[in-house]
């Protein structure tokens, strides 16, 4: 509704961040909950990263004007909508936390929960000083 301005748009990076914060809660909760499940390979959530590289995309000035005159040929620079990024659920094969074959490690899956939390609740407050914001403009 709001996108086409910088108020909607951080409104709405904020939401989707918010949405992944619930989905890796989810995640880190799951490894918590397997930590003594023999065989069990710990999940994490990959966005930021993403997201980051689509907002920058955005933003970068075009070095090169390149002339397309087939709607299959490939761009040198294509732009990426930060609506396109989605989070991805990751496998950690690498590591191996002990001689069953599991990789969960309870502090480290803790402490993960603990900063998810916390950023969540950032977030949270950002979008409450968005909205008061607005109630002042209009108020």
């Amino acid at each position: 509704m709001f996108t086409n301005n910088s108020w909607g748009r951080n409104l709405d990076v904020l939401q989707r961040t918010m949405d992944v914060s619930m989905l890796r809660q989810n995640v880190i909760a799951n490894n918590i909950a397997n930590a003594d499940t023999p065989g069990f390979k710990r999940s994490f959530v990959n966005f930021e990263s993403g997201l980051r590289r689509a907002i920058e995309s955005e933003n970068r000035p075009r070095s090169f004007n390149e002339s397309l005159t087939n709607e299959r040929h490939i761009a040198f620079e294509r732009p990426t909508d930060y609506r396109s990024v989605r989070p991805r659920r990751i496998l950690d094969w690498e590591t191996m936390a002990r001689n069953n074959g599991n990789n969960v490690d309870i502090e480290v899956e803790s402490m993960n929960m603990l900063n998810n939390m916390l950023s969540y609740q950032l977030m949270a407050q950002n979008v409450g000083e968005h909205f008061n914001r607005l109630n002042i403009v209009l108020g």
